[in-house]
């Protein structure tokens, strides 16, 4: 993981959005936002760009919204 602080404070707003994905999850028993969570505080310390970890965070909150949507 790079110590600039670029990818330390991308991580930790991803980070953050995922833990309260996580807990909204949790408390109202939502499965997709629960997952979502997890994985959005999990990723980010495995991929080394900016870059990457918007890309990524997008497509899982795309996803997320996908699943909603479709009835989920």
């Amino acid at each position: 993981m790079d110590f600039s602080a670029g990818p330390l404070f991308t991580s930790l707003v991803i980070s953050t959005l995922g833990f309260g994905l996580f807990r909204y999850g949790r408390k109202a028993e939502r499965l997709p936002q629960l997952i979502t969570g997890v994985i959005l505080m999990a990723f980010p310390y495995f991929v080394p760009g900016v870059v990457t970890m918007i890309g990524i965070a997008a497509c899982l909150l795309g996803g997320l919204v996908f699943a909603l949507r479709s009835g989920y």
